[in-house]
């Protein structure tokens, strides 16, 4: 497994490669690394790889830093990293070229010959950690992704500056392999271990099984592609953040393991029996961390930080101390990995202050996921007695759709956090729950990083727009303006950091006000205000609207303004429904069902909204017919039930995911609101109370047995999107 060479790699990789450009002279880099750069330019610009020479410089002064000069056709990228490198050149691109790349598009049409800066292009870092990616991130964004999908996703990350990259692909081989030396057999374990949508809550603690078991196969494939996902993070000088072990065992350890002590965690999610939690302090604690650490150091090498998130969401400590249990966690990594940080999540009431009170707190991150949600998060150094910790967002929860993000509270905070008196503030981390969506935010967040000051909105949105498109456009910088007012203008204020879900995809109810349980219950800005945006990129420049970032745009306002009609318009069923008027009833549903053929319109021009796509990659994974048609459930059953009926009625957990994708909406959304509509109109023709519906019984019945959809997108979104705009 070339362990050596991983460790050597991780030793060096990441938030240890620190060092600035200004004034120093060319290191003799390893030529590995000089590639890593190289390679990354010719998979995103293969015609103009030739045109770039990438260096490594010697670290200095401690803190990363880039620096690009050159002349027409021949540029040239000093970094400290390969990664800090590819961030040098991508903001080259986006200030000279009018170019980038990003989840959601790109705009590459460059000239023959690359332009050459007006004056040198620089930027230091003012973060040492600049993590990315939830938790959650494997389940809502991807878990049946592949190499290519993954490798695109490394090099959009690098291109915006991160340098530590939360990685849970094959750590299901790690458990496995674990406990089959704590006498547990194959099967049972395979058994125990829920399909890879489900794993991430798996690794929290929170639950177990569930669209299992897996296979041997997939555990063999899936280890493959986590060890090429950190291989290259590795190559370009980025640290895997891999998840460390905190004390999950499978059932019945202590009859495995005569005296062996658990805690019983109980249920999670409202239908989830939690997996059981190892005393810490226990010698047999001890014993299951050595072997974990060596058998994920076999697999996938070594880390110089790992995540853990000791009793989350509602884990409890039983009769053991919380402090002495974060000592014993903390020296079992420390044995395993010396002077590696512990990593652990800002959320809810986590981390205790018991444990944080109990650890070596220069060897902890806190990753703040509520640094824009709350108002009362004032101060953090106060709230974590001084731990250093990140300043982060999760503006998606679940993978929703939805544009937005509250940027005035980035922009008001980071860096006047940052800069007091006494600021254990050493980072950022950017973690929507799913990624692949807000290529704004994406960018604007990652440039905190890079920027000496606070961060002018009105002009980045207004470079933006130049950089999305290609060129300056009044439209396009109209379009911008609309969305920065509005989508991405919300604030902290309301207790909120996410946008709200559209009504299509919640389960009918005339009152109802969200989709997942716990989103917003209003819009958080005008409407009608928003829809302005879209006429706006309408009428941008013809010769600027051949790139995918502009085609993307273009989808993405079309669907928000149409998911912004649900709330205008079924407050209008409601009223004609509670009149008794089943012809306006009637005819307002029809409006409604009308306006979900459009969405599903709108959405299947885009490769990344298809549901066919969703369930196409994850029978990829499977060796069978029998496991392609398991790994399919697992994938679309997260966004629509979630779990069993006790967790999706029960827990609410139904349609936490809900997303507008094309298949979604046609299929599953429509299926439901038509249901309601009819028995709604059926009720009041016969004068009686509607019938109830069992939801989860239809929606359990769609999830396994719905017709398939297109995996590639079809249609003209300008078109489309003028038949919207002129619907409005």
């Amino acid at each position: 497994m070339h362990i050596a060479r991983r460790t050597l790699l991780g030793a060096v990789a990441g938030s240890a490669a620190l060092g600035a450009v200004a004034g120093a002279s060319p290191a003799p880099a390893d030529a590995a690394e000089v590639s890593a750069a190289a390679a990354a330019l010719a998979r995103l610009l293969p015609r103009h790889r030739q045109q770039v020479d990438f260096r490594t410089v010697a670290r200095k002064g401690g803190a990363d830093a880039y620096r690009v000069t050159g002349r027409t056709g021949r540029i040239t990228v000093e970094g400290t990293t390969p990664a800090v490198q590819l961030a040098g050149f991508h903001r080259y691109l986006r200030r000279t070229a009018h170019a980038h790349f990003s989840w959601n598009g790109e705009q590459t049409a460059l000239p023959d010959r690359l332009p050459a800066p007006a004056a040198p292009v620089t930027g230091t870092a003012n973060a040492v950690h600049r993590f990315v990616l939830n938790d959650t991130s494997d389940g809502y964004t991807g878990p049946y992704r592949d190499w290519a999908a993954w490798e695109r996703e490394i090099d959009v990350l690098a291109l915006h500056g991160f340098n530590e990259v939360l990685v849970y692909a094959g750590a299901d081989a790690v458990y496995h392999r674990t406990f089959l030396e704590h006498g547990y057999g194959d099967a049972e374990l395979r058994d125990w271990i829920p399909g890879p949508a489900h794993q991430p809550w798996w690794l929290l603690q929170n639950m177990a099984s569930f669209g299992g078991p897996v296979s041997g196969g997939l555990l063999a494939r899936r280890t493959a592609l986590a060890q090429r996902i950190v291989d290259r993070l590795r190559e370009l000088g980025m640290t895997p953040v891999l998840p460390g072990w905190f004390g999950t065992v499978p059932p019945d350890f202590a009859l495995r393991n005569p005296g062996a002590r658990v805690v019983p965690q109980g249920d999670w999610g409202g239908g989830f029996r939690r997996p059981d939690w190892l005393d810490p302090r226990t010698p047999h604690f001890a014993r299951v961390a050595r072997t974990f650490y060596r058998v994920q150091e076999e697999l996938l090498g070594a880390a110089p930080m790992y995540k853990m998130d000791l009793l989350h969401e509602g884990g409890t400590p039983g009769d053991v101390p919380v402090s002495d249990a974060a000592r014993a966690v903390e020296e079992a990594l420390q044995s395993a990995r010396p002077g590696a940080v512990w990593a652990i999540l800002g959320w809810q009431e986590n981390p205790r202050r018991e444990i944080l009170d109990a650890v070596d707190r220069s060897k902890m991150l806190v990753l703040d996921g509520l640094s824009d949600r709350f108002p009362k998060v004032t101060d953090r150094e106060a709230d974590w007695g001084g731990t250093p910790y990140a300043f982060g967002s999760i503006w998606n929860f679940g993978g929703h759709t939805a544009m937005g993000a509250n940027t005035p509270d980035w922009a008001a905070l980071y860096d006047r956090w940052r800069t007091k008196p006494g600021s254990a503030l050493r980072g950022i981390a950017l973690m929507p729950e799913a990624t692949g969506n807000n290529p704004a935010a994406l960018t604007l967040f990652s440039d905190l990083a890079w920027t000496d000051g606070p961060t002018d909105l009105a002009a980045w949105f207004r470079q933006w727009s130049v950089t999305r498109y290609g060129a300056a456009d009044p439209h396009a910088a109209r379009a911008w303006d609309v969305l920065r007012r509005t989508a991405y203008g919300t604030t902290r204020a309301d207790s909120w950091s996410e946008a709200a879900d559209g009504l299509f995809g919640a389960r009918p109810d005339l009152a109802v006000t969200h989709a997942g349980t716990w989103s917003p219950r209003r819009l958080r800005y005008d409407a009608a205000e928003f829809e302005k945006a879209l006429l706006a990129l309408l009428a941008v420049a013809t010769g600027l609207r051949g790139s995918s970032a502009y085609r993307y745009d273009l989808m993405d306002v079309a669907r928000q303004c149409i998911a912004n009609r649900s709330r205008l318009l079924l407050p209008r069923i409601k009223a004609a429904h509670d009149a008794g008027d089943r012809a306006r009833f009637d005819g307002l549903t029809r409006q409604w069902l009308d306006w979900m053929t459009l969405l599903d319109q709108v959405t299947a021009t885009d490769a990344h909204h298809l549901l066919g796509r969703w369930a196409a990659d994850a029978r990829a994974w499977g060796a069978t017919p029998a496991e392609r048609d398991a790994l399919e459930y697992d994938a679309v059953s997260l966004l629509t039930i979630w779990g069993p009926r006790a967790a999706a009625d029960g827990g609410e957990l139904h349609d936490y995911a809900n997303r507008e994708w094309a298949g979604l909406i046609g299929g599953l959304y429509r299926l439901r609101w038509k249901t309601y509509f009819t028995e709604l109109s059926d009720a009041l023709a016969a004068g009686r109370s509607p019938k109830p519906v069992d939801w989860f019984a239809l929606e359990e019945r769609w999830t396994r047995e719905r017709p398939p959809f297109p995996s590639s997108p079809r249609g003209d979104i300008v078109r489309i999107a003028r038949t919207v705009a002129s619907r409005l």
